[in-house]
């Protein structure tokens, strides 16, 4: 609302709600004071009433423990009543259980409910006296209490609070009459001021709206009778020394902004004080996720525990005897591993010792980088078996002439099958580089997902008789999902087949879509087979894995196509997890997007 009034207009409501503040904090502050001061001149009446009453029990021996749990001898305080200037003052004695032993007012103390948790006789636990104003349960009238804690027993004294005690309490009002005359003047005050005030400020704004739009502006303003004038003065100036400035880098600015911006880098310039020049959103993002911590400034990144080595290096280069060569600035590059992810830090260091600090998220080269040399040990490593067989079955037949032929037709037929072993992995290993590295290389397009899985099972199906496992498909005829028919098949075919050579004979297979929403389906793949044990569960999706490695020599196996299935999910934006049943058997729950 503010920003719609004039300078003169805030200005007023500013210090004019200053000062109203300070009207009401003094107004309060004075009118409880004076109150306070009131309480305490009848707090001490009270407290000299309760003194009294305690020296009494004392000399008279009240106080002892046989006393302080009958209360038949405290009858004797009401010989002390008399001396009292205010009869209305009611005298009680509590002991430390609450139970009252004596009250002024109440001839038969010994009904009355326990004291303990009166809100006054609390206040003197905590501060040694306590002060209330509320209705007695006993008498039903209103009463001003004041509480003293003793060290066997309380002393509480009240008066009644009738119209005289209210009166008293109350604070004076004639200070609230000088203040409201104080406020009249200020706020005539602040009018004045304001005003005048005012009338210069917007002979600037008129001013300076002139120069922004770069118009014609009139150097001779009238502000030669105020303070204004200096300021007038150095503004004209100013504004002809960047006005030539601005043209000259608003063109050069505007494309360093926006080559920033755009970058999917983290670009941060720094002077060689370590202040910030300037930054983009991917620095700010990029150092939050790095640190783990959550912050707004650039600057932090120089107090930060895993940025320490790379600063230290740049600062080799900012002290003064350090001298930079323009051709070649220096340059220095370390590499972060942060929650599966990977960065490459930089540092350049510029003539002026202003520095330049770059992170670029390279976790997709690195990864592929790691997972390719891994792949190419794995390869080594797995080749080796099915070569060394192919290798020694020829040799056998080579070096023995007179080498029986059925048993050369065996050997090379078990040739041919370390052959074919080799052909399928490097088929596999093939299809999952494609998968990692090309995938707009695969054709999308829409796939009707039942006929898709019955034409998996028809090509399985003499495989699945010979082991009696039969196959029950709940997927309905309408689902569709946009994706790669040869990807999709390759799932379903790796997953029917583990089951083929791993899960046992005489099984059933379901297939189930249980659910779907907005984007995606849900599928369940289960068997009631073997299984496998609960400690291979987190490792089966892993390249080469394999659970029983004498098994899958046997069976074939490339140890690859699980980890088919779950890229080739991963394609399809989807997700994938493995279970036990309970009833025995693998659960696999994916889902598969509608749409890619």
């Amino acid at each position: 609302m503010l920003k719609h009034k004039t300078y003169r207009q805030r200005v007023f409501i500013y210090f004019f709600s200053a000062f109203l503040l300070f009207f009401f904090a003094v107004l309060v502050f004075q009118y409880s004071r004076e109150k306070q001061y009131k309480e305490g001149r009848l707090d001490n009446t009270l407290n000299n009433t309760a003194e009294f009453t305690s020296r009494y029990i004392h000399h008279n021996n009240l106080d002892n423990k046989e006393n302080l749990s009958n209360s038949e001898n405290f009858r004797q305080l009401d010989s002390i009543l008399y001396m009292f200037s205010e009869p209305q003052i009611r005298i009680t004695v509590i002991n430390k259980s609450g139970k009252v032993l004596y009250d002024s007012f109440v001839k038969d103390n010994f009904k009355m409910d326990n004291h303990l948790l009166r809100p006054e006789v609390q206040g003197s636990l905590s501060k040694g006296y306590g002060h209330y104003i509320r209705n007695s349960k006993t008498t039903g009238q209103n009463f001003y209490y004041y509480a003293k804690n003793y060290n066997d027993y309380f002393v509480r004294c009240a008066v009644i609070y009738n119209p005289e005690i209210r009166d008293f309490l109350k604070a004076q009002r004639v200070f609230l009459f000088f203040m409201f005359f104080i406020f009249l003047f200020m706020w005539l005050l602040l009018y004045l001021v304001t005003g005048r005030l005012g009338k210069y400020i917007t002979k600037l704004r008129d001013f300076a709206i002139h120069a922004g739009k770069n118009e014609n502006i009139d150097t001779s303003l009238d502000l030669f009778d105020s303070e204004f004038d200096d300021i007038h003065r150095q503004i004209v100036k100013i504004y002809n020394q960047l006005r030539d400035a601005k043209d000259k880098l608003s063109v050069d600015e505007e494309r360093l902004y926006s080559h920033l911006y755009a970058l999917n880098e983290g670009v941060g310039f720094f002077t060689s004080e370590k202040e910030k020049i300037l930054t983009n959103s991917h620095f700010i993002q990029y150092i939050n996720f790095i640190s783990e911590s959550s912050t707004i400034s650039a600057v932090a990144i120089f107090k930060m525990d895993v940025f320490k080595e790379l600063i230290k290096k740049i600062d080799n280069y900012l002290v003064p005897e350090v001298q930079i060569n323009s051709q070649n600035f220096p340059q220095e590059q370390i590499t972060i591993f942060r929650n599966e992810r990977y960065f490459r830090i930089q540092g350049i260091v510029f003539e002026d010792k202003s520095f330049e600090i770059l992170i670029t998220d390279v976790t997709k080269p690195e990864k592929r980088r790691l997972l390719k040399q891994q792949l190419t040990s794995n390869i080594s490593h797995e080749m080796k078996t099915p070569l060394s067989s192919i290798r020694g079955y020829l040799e056998t037949i080579l070096n023995n002439k007179d080498f029986p032929e059925d048993k050369q037709k065996y050997f090379i037929k078990r040739a041919y099958e370390q052959s074919e072993r080799m052909t399928n992995m490097l088929h596999d290993v093939a299809l999952l580089n494609n998968i990692e590295d090309s995938e707009e290389s695969f054709s999308i397009r829409t796939v009707k997902l039942r006929s898709l899985v019955n034409t998996v099972i028809e090509n399985l199906s003499s495989m699945l008789d010979n082991k009696r496992i039969k196959v029950n498909l709940e997927i309905n005829e309408n689902v569709v999902v946009s994706g790669n028919d040869n990807l999709l098949s390759s799932v379903f075919q790796n997953l029917i087949g583990n089951t083929i050579n791993y899960a046992g004979e005489d099984l059933t297979i379901s297939i189930v879509q249980y659910l779907e929403d907005e984007k995606f389906y849900y599928f369940s793949y289960s068997d009631n087979g073997k299984g496998i044990p609960e400690e291979h569960l987190g490792r089966i999706f892993e390249r080469f894995y394999r659970i029983d490695e004498g098994r899958s020599r046997i069976t074939g196996g490339t140890g690859l196509g699980l980890s088919i299935v779950k890229n080739a999910i991963l394609l399809h934006k989807g997700e994938i997890s493995v279970r036990n049943k309970k009833g025995g058997g693998l659960e696999f729950l994916f889902s598969l997007s509608k749409r890619m």
